[in-house]
This record gives C-alpha cells, sequence and structure tokens, in this order.
C-alpha cells in the first residue's frame, strides 16, 4: 500500500509552461462545443450524399480526434503532467478543490459590482434576474455563463486573449476557493477580469459552476489520455491520481494498482432493473455464468429502503480510539461529518457506538451496505425520507433507546487488512465478513440473507417483506465477484406487483413540456419523457445526449413537484420549432416529417432532470419514437440522485416490456383496442402518358401538347420515383404541355420547384427557410385528367411546404383523403376504402368507462375533473377506533364522486387502495399491520395509504403518488 500510494505522490514533470489559457479555450472547449451542433444519427447520412459524403468522418470521432490532439500538444509542447489542465475540463471530477461556494447569482452581484452597472439596467438585470421570463429575449437564453459573456463584451477590459497560464488559473481559482465571503471573493474575479476578454471570463465561470457542457464525458477524457485512465477513477475517484500515475502511455495498470483503497471513493455494484418473465427466468438469467449440477443456489435479501452506503475504516493513533472512519454515498458524497470519524467522536451519530463491532485482529476494512432508519419503538425500520433527522437527533442525544437511529446494514465486505476482496466470490466475501465484523444491536448489523435453490422460495419471501411494508428483494449470485459501477445480472431487483401498476418504477428524463388549462394555465402541466439511446446506437453514431420520446406524463404531479422541476429547469425551456426540429436531442414518433406527441418547450437532455414514473403496463403506439410507450402514466417522484445519462435507455426497457405487455392483456377492464399501425403508403399505379411509358424512354421533345401549364416557370431538382421517371423526363412533360423549364431555383418568386427527393440542393433549400416544394405527382396528376387547368394541390402533392401550403392543401380532400378535383384510379379507390375507419352502430350498449379510457391512449384525456378522479379505484376503509362517521362519510364521498368503487370486503381482489384512518401514528401502525397480514398473501397487492393521501389528491386534482403516503 505505501508502495502504490509513494507513486501516486511521484508527480511527473512537465519541460515547459503550461499553455495559455485562451489555447485550451479556442483548440479544445470552443472546437468541442461547435462539434456538439453538427447532427448525429440518422440526419448524418444525408451527407453521404453528396460526392464527398462518404469519407466524412462522424461527430463522435471527430470529438475523439480534437481531444487526442490537444492532448498530443499537450505532451509534445509542455510535458506528461496533464493534472493542470484536467482539473479545468473536467471541473466537477476535481476533489482536490474546495467548493468555491459560488452560484449564479452570486457570481452576478460580483460582476455588477466590478462592471460598475446599475443593478436595475438592463444589463443589470440580465445578471442579477437572469432566470426572469422578462430576460429571455437573447440567444444565450438559459445559459447563465453566456449572458455573462454578453454583459462583458460591452465593456471589455481587453479585447485579445490575455496572457494568463493555465498554471496562473488554477492558482487564482485556489485562492478563490479559500476565499470566504464577497469581500475576499470580488479582488479575484477583479484580477480575472483585467487579465482575460469576455470568451475568456464566459468559461472561467463555467469552470468555477462545473457546467461545462462540452458534449463530452469525464470517461471519454480519462480515456483518452490514457487506456487505464476510468479504470483508475472508478477505484479511486481522483483525477489526480489519474493524471499522475498515468503520465505516460507506456505505463500501465497492474492488477494491484487497479485495486480499491481506503478512504478512496468507488462507484459500487448495482442490482439488475427487475425484467419480464417468470421467477424461474430470473434465476436461469442470475445463475446461468456460474451454476454448476452440484452448486446452483442463489442468494434473497430484502431491499432496504435507505442510502446506499460505503463505510472505510483504519488504524490511525492520530485519532482518539485509534481508529479513522469514512462514511460516502453512492454519489461520493461524504457523510463523515453526520456518522462520525472515530469511536470518541462526538459529533458522530454511530461510529461513537462502534467499539465493539469489529473483531480485534481487523486494523483496516471497507463495507458496502444500506444505512437507514430504525425505529427503537417500534423496532422497525422506517422511511427513508426520515434518515437525516434521526442522524442529527442521534448527535443531539446518542444514547436515546427509544427514538429513531441511523442503523448501517451490512451486505458487503471488499477490502480487509490490506486486502481487495473484490474478485473473491460472493459466498467468500460473506464468510471474511462474518469472522471480521461482530456487529453492534441496532447500530450495526450484517443484512440477512436466505439461500435458496428453486424459485420457489422467492414468492413466500416476496409475501413476507410485503407484510413489513418493505421494498422489495434483492437476487444475488454467490458465485460471482464484485464489479464496480456496473449493472448486471449478478444482483437483480424484485419488487411487488401492485394494483394497476407495472411493479418496477421507470425511471426516465424529462426532454418535452406542454402547457396546461384552466388553473393549471399558462403554466407546463404535463411533461413528455424520453428514453436514452442504446451502446449500440451510439457505437453507430447516434449522439449520447439523443433521447427518444417515449411517454407523456400529467398525473401524479403536486404544486411543489412543478414548482421544483421548473425551478432546476428555470432558463433551459426552448420554443419548439415545426420546421426545424431539434432532431440531435429530441425524436419523436414519425421523424420529423409527422412530429407526433409535439411538445410545446423542449429541454436538452444534460440540462433536464430525471423523473420516476410508473404506469398500468406497456403498449404499442405510433405517436412515439420507438413504437412503445406507457398507459396511464403517473409521477412518482425525483430522481435527484440520478445524472441524466443514467436514466432508462431503450434496451433496458425491452429488458421489462414483456411483463408489461402481459398484465395489459390481463387487465380486461382497462383493455383498449390497439390503435392499428399506420398503413404503407399507396403506390398509385403509373400513368402512362404517351410517348413517356418508361423510364428508360429517349427524351424527345414532340411539339406542344396542351397548354396546361402555360405562364407557369418550374426548376426540376430531382427524378421522380413514383411513377420512375427521370428528371429530362419530367422537364419534357412540362415543355410539351405550355410549361417553361428553368435550372436555377428562385425562392420567393412564382417558380413551381418540383422534386421527390432530399437531395442535397433541396435539403440545402429546405434548410434556407421557407419554401414550398411540390411532387412530380401533381405535374402527372394534372395531365392525366386532361383539363386545360391545373389541379389544386393535395397533402400527397408536396414533398415540403409552409404551414399555410400545407393547411390549404388539405382542404382540397376530404377526411378520407378523397380529392375534390379530380377522379380516382381503381386502385386508388381501393387504397382509400382499405384505409377508411369503420363506423359500425353494435348492438352494445354504450361503455362510458372504456370511451374514456381510448380517450386517454389517444392524448385526449378529461383534464383535472375532480368526477373522474377515482374512476380506476376500488378503496377499502380500515378504519380504527373513535373515528368520526361524519368524518369518514366525507371521504367516502369524495371517492363516490370522484368515480371510484368502494368495497367493504378487504379480501375482494379488486380492491386498489386501502385507506387506513386511526387516532395518532400508532393506531395507524396497528391498523395498517392487520391489514398487510390480510392480503400479504395475494398478487397484486393493493396500495396502503393514510387519509392524507385522499386528501392531497383531492385537493391537486391529481393521482399522487402513493409511497409518499405509506403509514409509518
Amino acid at each position: 500500500m505505501q508502495k502504490m500510494k509513494k507513486g501516486v505522490n511521484m508527480r511527473p514533470k512537465n519541460h515547459s509552461r503550461t499553455l495559455l489559457f485562451s489555447e485550451l479555450y479556442q483548440s479544445l472547449f470552443n472546437a468541442l462545443s461547435e462539434n456538439k451542433k453538427k447532427p448525429t444519427g440518422p440526419n448524418l447520412h444525408r451527407a453521404k450524399l453528396g460526392p464527398h459524403g462518404a469519407n466524412k468522418t462522424s461527430p463522435h470521432e471527430q470529438r475523439r480526434a480534437i481531444i487526442e490532439s490537444f492532448f498530443s500538444r499537450w505532451r509534445t509542447e509542455v510535458g506528461n503532467d496533464i493534472y493542470p489542465a484536467m482539473r479545468l475540463i473536467i471541473p466537477s471530477q476535481d476533489r482536490d478543490r474546495t467548493v468555491y461556494g459560488l452560484k449564479e447569482n452570486a457570481i452576478g452581484k460580483l460582476l455588477v459590482k466590478i462592471l460598475k452597472i446599475d443593478r436595475h439596467s438592463e444589463d443589470g438585470k440580465a445578471l442579477l434576474r437572469w432566470k426572469d421570463p422578462g430576460q429571455r429575449i437573447s440567444s444565450m437564453a438559459g445559459d447563465f455563463s453566456g449572458r455573462c459573456f454578453e454583459v462583458i463584451s460591452k465593456r471589455p477590459m481587453r479585447m485579445d486573449p490575455g496572457n494568463m497560464t493555465i498554471a496562473d488559473v488554477n492558482e487564482m481559482l485556489d485562492k478563490l476557493s479559500a476565499a470566504s465571503g464577497e469581500k475576499e471573493q470580488l479582488p479575484i474575479f477583479e484580477s480575472f477580469y483585467h487579465q482575460m476578454n469576455s470568451e475568456e471570463l464566459m468559461w472561467l465561470i463555467r469552470i468555477v459552476l462545473k457546467q461545462m457542457k462540452v458534449g463530452a464525458t469525464e470517461r471519454t477524457f480519462l480515456n483518452l489520455w490514457h487506456v487505464d485512465g476510468d479504470t483508475l477513477f472508478n477505484v479511486s475517484s481522483s483525477l489526480r491520481r489519474v493524471c499522475w500515475q498515468l503520465h505516460s502511455r507506456d505505463v500501465n495498470l497492474n492488477g494491484r494498482e487497479s485495486q480499491i483503497e481506503l478512504f478512496q471513493i468507488f462507484q459500487p455494484q448495482l442490482a439488475q432493473y427487475q425484467f419480464s418473465g417468470t421467477f424461474q427466468k430470473m434465476v436461469d438469467i442470475l445463475t446461468r455464468s456460474h451454476r454448476t449440477e452440484t452448486d446452483n443456489d442463489f442468494w434473497i435479501e430484502e431491499k432496504l429502503d435507505g442510502e446506499r452506503m460505503q463505510m472505510h475504516m483504519q488504524v490511525d493513533d492520530s485519532v482518539r480510539g485509534g481508529m479513522r472512519f469514512g462514511f460516502w454515498s453512492r454519489n461520493a458524497k461524504n457523510y463523515t461529518y453526520l456518522y462520525g470519524n472515530g469511536f470518541f467522536d462526538e459529533k458522530g451519530s454511530l461510529t461513537r457506538h462502534l467499539r465493539d463491532a469489529f473483531v480485534p485482529e481487523v486494523n483496516s476494512i471497507i463495507l458496502d451496505g444500506e444505512m437507514v432508519t430504525w425505529d427503537m419503538g417500534i423496532d422497525r425500520i422506517m422511511n427513508f425520507g426520515t434518515l437525516k433527522t434521526a442522524a442529527l437527533a442521534g448527535q443531539k442525544n446518542p444514547f436515546d433507546k427509544t427514538g429513531p437511529r441511523p442503523l448501517y446494514r451490512v451486505f458487503d465486505i471488499l477490502y480487509l487488512n490490506d486486502t481487495d476482496l473484490r474478485q473473491y466470490m460472493l459466498r467468500d466475501r460473506r464468510k471474511a465478513l462474518e469472522k471480521a465484523v461482530k456487529g453492534m444491536h441496532r447500530r450495526l448489523e450484517l443484512h440477512p440473507h436466505d439461500t435458496a435453490t428453486s424459485p420457489d422460495a422467492i414468492e413466500p419471501a416476496l409475501r413476507t417483506v410485503v407484510a413489513n411494508a418493505s421494498e422489495g428483494l434483492v437476487l444475488k449470485d454467490p458465485r460471482s465477484v464484485y464489479t464496480l459501477n456496473s449493472r448486471n445480472d449478478d444482483w437483480i431487483k424484485v419488487k411487488p406487483e401492485y394494483m394497476d401498476d407495472l411493479g418496477e418504477n421507470v425511471d426516465v428524463v424529462i426532454i418535452g413540456g406542454y402547457y396546461g388549462s384552466g388553473h393549471r394555465g399558462g403554466r407546463m402541466s404535463s411533461f413528455l419523457c424520453g428514453l436514452r439511446p442504446t451502446k449500440n446506437d451510439v457505437r453507430a453514431g447516434v449522439d449520447p445526449e439523443t433521447c427518444y420520446s417515449f411517454c407523456k406524463v400529467g398525473g401524479g404531479f403536486g404544486g411543489e413537484d412543478y414548482q421544483q422541476i421548473l425551478e432546476m429547469t428555470d432558463g433551459k425551456w426552448q420554443d419548439w420549432d415545426r420546421k426545424n426540429p431539434p432532431s440531435q436531442y429530441v425524436v419523436l414518433g414519425g421523424g420529423e416529417a409527422r412530429q407526433a406527441e409535439r411538445p410545446d418547450k423542449w429541454i436538452r437532455p444534460s440540462d433536464s432532470i430525471v423523473i420516476s414514473v410508473k404506469a398500468a403496463s406497456a403498449t404499442t403506439s405510433d405517436q412515439f419514437a420507438k413504437m412503445i410507450t406507457l398507459r396511464f402514466p403517473r409521477f412518482k417522484g425525483l430522481r435527484l440522485d440520478r445524472a441524466w445519462d443514467s436514466a432508462l435507455d431503450y434496451d433496458e426497457f425491452v429488458a421489462l416490456r414483456k411483463r408489461m405487455e402481459e398484465k395489459s392483456m390481463e387487465d380486461q377492464t382497462m383493455k383498449i383496442e390497439k390503435k392499428r399501425q399506420r398503413a404503407a403508403k399507396r403506390i398509385k399505379k403509373e400513368i402512362v402518358i404517351a410517348g413517356q411509358d418508361a423510364a428508360t424512354a429517349p427524351v424527345v421533345f414532340n411539339g406542344p401538347k396542351s397548354g396546361v401549364f402555360e405562364h407557369l416557370k418550374f426548376c426540376v431538382l430531382s427524378d421522380s420515383t413514383q411513377p420512375k421517371k427521370s428528371k429530362a423526363q419530367i422537364e419534357a412533360l412540362i415543355k410539351e404541355n405550355g410549361g417553361r423549364i428553368s435550372q436555377k431555383a428562385e425562392v420567393g418568386s412564382k417558380m413551381i420547384l418540383v422534386a421527390d427527393k432530399k437531395v442535397v440542393k433541396v435539403a440545402s433549400l429546405i434548410k434556407a427557410g421557407a419554401v414550398d416544394i411540390v411532387r412530380p405527382k401533381w405535374v402527372i396528376d394534372c395531365l392525366a385528367e386532361g383539363n386545360d387547368f391545373v389541379l389544386p394541390y393535395e397533402p400527397d402533392h408536396l414533398l415540403h411546404a409552409t404551414d399555410g401550403l400545407r393547411d390549404w392543401a388539405g382542404e382540397n380532400v376530404d377526411e378520407f383523403g378523397d380529392s375534390y378535383a379530380r377522379s380516382l384510379s381503381l386502385k386508388e379507390f381501393r387504397d382509400l376504402l382499405m384505409d377508411m375507419p369503420k363506423k359500425e352502430i353494435g348492438c352494445e350498449p354504450f361503455d362510458k368507462q372504456q370511451f374514456i379510457t381510448q380517450l386517454e391512449e389517444r392524448g385526449h384525456d378529461l383534464g383535472n375533473l375532480k368526477c373522474y378522479l377515482f374512476r380506476r379505484n376500488v378503496v377499502y376503509f380500515a378504519v380504527g377506533e373513535s373515528i368520526s362517521p361524519i368524518r369518514l362519510l366525507k371521504f367516502k364521498n369524495w371517492v363516490r364522486f370522484g368515480g371510484g368503487i368502494i368495497s367493504e370486503d378487504l379480501e375482494d381482489i379488486s380492491v386498489t387502495h386501502v385507506i387506513v384512518f386511526g387516532v395518532g401514528e400508532q393506531d395507524e401502525r396497528d391498523v395498517s399491520a392487520e391489514v398487510r397480514a390480510t392480503f400479504s398473501k395475494r398478487t397484486p397487492i393493493p396500495y396502503v395509504v393514510t387519509q392524507y393521501w385522499l386528501e392531497e389528491c383531492w385537493k391537486e386534482s391529481t393521482l399522487l403518488d402513493e409511497d409518499r403516503y405509506a403509514p409509518a
């Protein structure tokens, strides 16, 4: 260990001074930002239509080339110590520099004083009130650093880039991080202002805010610096160590150096999402890699409702008691201040109780587990939201024997007495854990597990945790090793399946918003959520930030939820432009042509947040990009612990799809007719014009035949695909019938532009602005009628058109697509009848619920009317003693008015919600325990909530997430 640490501290020496800061932002930051704007994925293939398109590299390859070029230049001109630059490139991962304590508002105040701006002026408001709607009038809307650039550009201290080197900037940033308060921060920022131009200051502010947004992740930078960069960062979370230890590409990690270390935060292994199929299939997938005929068991653990926590402990004589502790969450947040750094830490709520928790032979250890709140009064786990409160209470009253306290439940050991145990089997790691840790009752305990050989053991275990109001189960393969920062099939989550629920929450990223009406008018009331691209998509060239539209979520939000979402995304929303959709980031159903479920506003995934959504099931729909969506999705909660790039991708959702579809088939009361897939666009029989009966016929001008196109000027830009005719043949047809031909497109004139393909010239015209382009089909239809006048345009005649022309063309056909101005061919008429929806009057009575369900499935719900609030719910009221009958009657009337059904039988399998009424928390606990014991043996199970769930649902006029209102 000491040898390895010595190697880390041997800083490589640069042979020259660091590059100028201006060279960093110009050659790296600006270049990456420009590359990020380039289209990727499907749009990239358009470039291949050009004569040199096949040789163009993808934006992904260009991004790598930009980074590698900068690194190569650094090695050549500066040396092998990249750490000074890397601290500025990925500042969010620099743990050696303390936080600046500066957010946008504080920086805005500093700049107002430095620039001597009137705070009430336009520029003053732009800096101090940059989030206000009235200030969003520039191209930098939503980008604080960009807004600073605009203001500073009007009054720069220097026009050209300054002479500050990267080392100079780091030195100043060290002073800034050590400064406390505006009085000490102001002269530092003023020094930056005197030595930098406006663009340099913009990037400096992004570094301080740790909001670089250059289109490349830290993993990309680290792996391009050294092939082992990300591996070493995973086990150490130390940017300095990666840069110094892997200073040369000739240096490679050996097995020892890629191991975890004490007090170096690592990314833990995660459990795989629950997937479709039976318990047998789960077990087969769980154990397929390591099982044998004589060793085929698996473990079943209870999934705890707490915070994932790693604990490090090491002998340290400088700490009273001889042991030093450290606690870090899954997101590397340090909680040592809360739980303690030693046995005698008076501010620690946990470590002071652990003096006898380890055997004497232990001198260093790293544990992985879950920190939960344990209520000593009722001897059970409490909700996760009470954890920090319990820890703070434990600091003030450490020896309270009856109140809630933090309990560390340990389920794995990764390090023991200077030995990395990750490569040992889970079974062997557990043996080491049991020998090294004695535990301390209700302070630090080993998390129990059951060993099973048959999937039949899963269901009884699931019923047990349901009865105890727990989250679910985790299945583990005891023969598996521990894999850092991985979510694989060695651990699989299993959650109980609730009534009207998938049984698994879906974490998706918000990519769009829709304005509401009524009391939600003037603000976004529902959100479009997306799935991230798969790894294969990214390797194929799709931008990792691209998201596919997946579901529209409008229910389950309370007033506070809306406020928090809008505050966290304020300034980052952009109006949706139908003519120029942001397809690089948001892909809608039907692509750019149809833009199904088009939102009013959109937001870049990297600027957005992740929310947890639950729904009744999954169903197919051509309204969304991947032809699949959720039925009756409801907001469950914000996932502030997850970054946008950790939300569900398409492959991960496919693993859940079968379960959703099976549940959808079983839920007959909710079943609706699937939307018929859009029929393939019909191909009309080619109309033969005399002398032009084949695409290969020679082009001969035989003189005028009619005057249909007299006084009209045309520019033909491409061949015709249906019917198949060359550009020259189309031009000959136009000339023969009185039209004039030009080879130069005149946009804005009365010239008729004709094309059937988006060739380079057509694409450039479309990109340039408003333009109308008709298909050759219109020319041929005009001639086929034999009239001396041209036909009005129809939707099928338009390749690209302005909204006005497209709307006008739609008025020339009826609701089924039949033209008002021309006759249809036999094939066209047959296709039209096939596409025409049936309107039959059935003999069955009108089904109101089915009709409402169909409206919701098609995006036309009835809004937030209270009379439909509980229409899919069957409610049982579990009442304790001394409950007012009048009060109970009021709640029952709410349910009835909202369309719900009240059941008087707790064993009724149709019950979806049990509402617990009690006098005080203890009465509620007793009633809920009795209820859970009754239905723990049924599947699916109803939700158990308190009366406050019903009250808040009624108040917000929407069904809220039940988990927030579960009895304590």
